[in-house]
C-alpha cells in the first residue's frame, strides 16, 4: 500500500495501490501514520510519490459509493487526518508527482512543501465540480494560498485540469522534470533542506505553515458535514455513478 525506502536521511513514501493509487481510508491512514512516525526514525525530510505515470487518481469513489452516511463521514475524516499530518509535519515533505494527480491526488501534493511534476501527457488539478461536488473550504483555501485568488477562483469553478507546464506557470507545481528524474529532483530539494540548521528550519516552517494547519482544523467539521450531505444529493450521485461506470467501461476495454 505504501512502499518505504530510506535514502540517507530522506525517506521516500511511494503510494502503491494499483492501478491508480486511489485513496481509500486504509491508504490515507498509512500516509498520516508514516508522516507522523518519520521524525522518530531520525529522518530529516520525506518525499511522497506514486507509480510511473500515476501519482494518485484521488479518492476511491467506488469504495465511497458503497458506504452508508456514517461510513462516509469516517472516511472523509481519515482524509482530513492525512491533510493535517502533511500540513503539520515536523519534517519538510516534497511531492514527486510521477504522473496524473487529479482531485485528492492534487490535494495531497498541495499540502507538501515542494512539488516537482513529471513532464508528459499528464494532468493535475481540482475537478470536484466536474464530478458533482462543491469544492470544500479547506481545498479552496489551499488553492488560493498556492496560486492566488484569481487563478484559484477560475480553477475551482471550472474544475479545469492542467498540464504540467501550465501548472508550473501559475505555481501549482514548483518544477517540471523528465519523468525519470522527478524522484531525484525531489530528493535533491530535500537533501538541500536537510543540510540547513534543523532548529532554524523547524521554527521557520512552524511559522510559515501555521495558517495551513489552522485552515485544516478550522474547516474539518463543516467540510465533512457539507461533503457528506452533498454526496447524497441526486445530482452528485448521478455524476459520480456515471463517472464510475465510464471508468469501468474503459478498464474492461483494455
Amino acid at each position: 500500500m505504501i512502499e518505504v525506502e530510506d535514502r540517507g536521511r530522506v525517506r521516500v513514501l511511494r503510494l502503491a495501490r494499483p492501478p491508480v493509487n486511489a485513496l481509500d481510508p486504509a491508504l490515507l491512514a498509512r500516509v498520516a501514520g508514516e508522516i507522523h512516525d518519520a521524525p522518530s526514525a531520525g529522518i530529516g525530510a520525506c518525499v511522497l510519490t506514486g507509480s510511473p505515470g500515476m501519482f494518485s487518481a484521488g479518492l476511491d469513489v467506488v469504495h465511497l459509493l458503497g458506504l452508508d452516511r456514517d461510513g462516509l463521514v469516517s472516511a472523509l475524516g481519515t482524509f482530513f487526518d492525512a491533510m493535517e499530518a502533511l500540513a503539520a509535519s515536523r519534517l519538510p515533505v516534497a511531492a514527486a508527482i510521477s504522473g496524473h494527480a487529479p482531485a485528492g491526488g492534487a490535494i495531497l501534493a498541495l499540502f507538501c512543501d515542494w512539488r516537482v511534476m513529471a513532464e508528459g501527457d499528464f494532468i493535475i488539478g481540482l475537478n470536484e465540480v466536474q464530478i458533482g461536488l462543491p469544492m470544500p473550504d479547506v481545498v479552496a483555501g489551499l488553492l488560493s494560498r498556492t496560486v492566488g485568488y484569481r487563478h484559484a477562483e477560475e480553477l475551482a469553478v471550472s474544475g479545469r485540469l492542467l498540464t504540467p507546464a501550465a501548472a508550473a506557470a501559475i505555481g501549482l507545481v514548483d518544477e517540471v522534470a523528465p519523468a525519470d528524474a522527478v524522484l531525484e529532483r525531489a530528493l535533491a530539494w530535500c537533501e538541500g533542506i536537510v543540510r540547513l540548521p534543523a532548529r532554524a528550519v523547524a521554527a521557520t516552517r512552524a511559522t510559515t505553515r501555521s495558517d495551513l494547519i489552522e485552515l485544516v482544523r478550522r474547516s474539518r467539521s463543516a467540510d465533512v458535514e457539507r461533503l457528506s450531505r452533498e454526496w447524497e444529493h441526486p445530482e452528485a450521485q448521478a455524476v459520480l455513478r456515471a463517472t464510475v461506470d465510464r471508468l469501468k467501461s474503459r478498464s474492461a476495454g483494455r
